[in-house]
């Protein structure tokens, strides 16, 4: 039974009208003229923002123009912020004021970068990073230094001239070498130590200049203040080599023994033995050196060809203690043993060397492990006496042999007239006119 009224009984698509399917009357129903859609999760991604020159505002996108939701649509962008500057097109570019594309651009209104500024503290910073590795490195190879030496035990001592005087002293000590290393630098196991060459190098404005003392010199050994004991022995006029000071009473001994026997002061002493001298060749790769002639000699197992070659630690320690093999013998081993010392210097003090730290350090690790100097030796003064045995080699100064008027007892004699002259030219500075052996 139908009791809605005759004109409501038509087909159910008139009842409530086209469309309806719910049997219910529409006032029963919510039926919002627009269907929201659910809202999107925002993302990170900034929107793009068209230029205001294209004729309209970006905030009123979507409303009002049919592009898009109606007013009320929520998107959950803020489409009225400004990228860039923070002031929507005041500087009339459009945009937000970010000048240039993409993110290659910079915001308007920060300071474009001061290069100068920057290179400024560039450089400020090498310069403190180049003064505290210097520093470092000093006090590092300061340490190493063994300053055991104590020239102030040396008593009765001549007056200083002008320039610096170095007494330089290669002694055959072992100190340090295992049994392989004395077999292979023929250096044999005696105890102790002794004096294989003794050099003056002195250092003035007038160049370098480089005497060798042969080790056979024949010198009277003074009064002399006992360097352990502190006893006080007085001279007798003993005559005896040279060498024989140094074993007597070690350095202090023989520094006092030449300064008694030459009226030179010598202001510095440094030391160094075979293990030593070997190991600061092979650090530095190698010494060149041109030998004008071959020779042989088994005690010290040289083996030399004539000519340019490059020797090593082992080949420089033959070198320079070679002296049955030459004529001259001793003269000509002190002759030999200033040209491979000059060479040394002046191969390790290059550029190559000094700025090259995988270079610098092994070699200054390995010299100044094995130095003995004075107490009052500074790396300022070693510095010094390294570089004057390189001008040496430069053609700066002169090298010779302490002039020598004859021989007694097999011990070469000096010439007295000559050394006067030789140590007056000295400490006055002069250029050395003397000529030696």
């Amino acid at each position: 039974m139908n009791d809605w009224p005759d004109r409501r009984t038509g087909d159910r698509s008139e009842r409530y009208g086209r469309g309806s399917a719910s049997p219910q009357p529409e006032g029963a129903r919510s039926m919002p003229h627009v269907q929201r859609r659910p809202a999107q999760p925002r993302t990170p991604q900034r929107p793009q923002v068209p230029p205001q020159s294209q004729g309209y505002d970006d905030r009123y996108q979507g409303g009002g123009y049919g592009n898009g939701p109606e007013p009320g649509y929520d998107s959950g962008y803020n489409t009225g912020q400004v990228y860039g500057s923070g002031s929507g097109g005041s500087d009339g570019r459009g945009g937000g004021g970010r000048r240039g594309g993409g993110d290659g651009g910079y915001v308007q209104g920060h300071p474009a970068p001061d290069w100068r500024r920057r290179i400024k503290l560039g450089a400020l910073t090498l310069v403190v990073v180049v003064l505290a590795v210097s520093i470092s490195t000093y006090f590092w190879a300061d340490s190493k230094l063994k300053r055991e030496v104590d020239l102030s035990k040396v008593i009765e001592r001549p007056e200083s001239g002008d320039g610096t005087n170095y007494l330089i002293v290669g002694s055959d000590s072992r100190e340090g070498m295992s049994a392989e290393e004395k077999k292979r630098l023929r250096t044999g196991s005696a105890e102790g130590k002794r004096t294989d060459s003794m050099m003056i190098l002195h250092d003035g404005s007038n160049g370098p200049t480089l005497i060798s003392l042969p080790r056979d010199s024949n010198v009277e050994i003074p009064s002399f203040k006992g360097s352990e004991s502190g006893k006080m022995f007085q001279g007798t006029g003993r005559q005896v080599k040279l060498n024989a000071a140094y074993a007597e009473d070690g350095p202090e001994l023989l520094v006092r023994t030449v300064e008694f026997n030459t009226g030179l002061r010598i202001d510095h002493y440094v030391e160094i033995g075979f293990g030593g001298f070997a190991k600061i060749v092979d650090a530095i790769g190698g010494v060149e050196l041109d030998i004008p002639k071959a020779f042989k000699d088994k005690k010290s197992g040289a083996d030399f060809q004539a000519g340019k070659q490059t020797l090593n630690g082992e080949q420089s320690l033959a070198f320079v203690r070679t002296r049955y093999a030459f004529a001259g013998s001793d003269l000509d081993r002190t002759k030999n043993q200033q040209k491979f010392l000059a060479a040394l210097a002046s191969q390790t003090a290059t550029p190559s060397t000094i700025i090259n730290p995988f270079k610098l350090y092994p070699t200054m690790g390995a010299g100044l492990d094995t130095l003995i100097v004075d107490k009052d030796m500074s790396l300022w003064a070693l510095g010094n006496m390294f570089f004057a045995m390189k001008g040496v080699t430069g053609g700066d100064g002169t090298s010779m042999n302490m002039p020598i008027s004859g021989s007694v007892g097999g011990n070469l004699v000096w010439d007295k007239a000559k050394v006067k002259q030789l140590v007056q030219q000295l400490n006055n500075d002069e250029k050395v006119t003397v000529k030696g052996n």
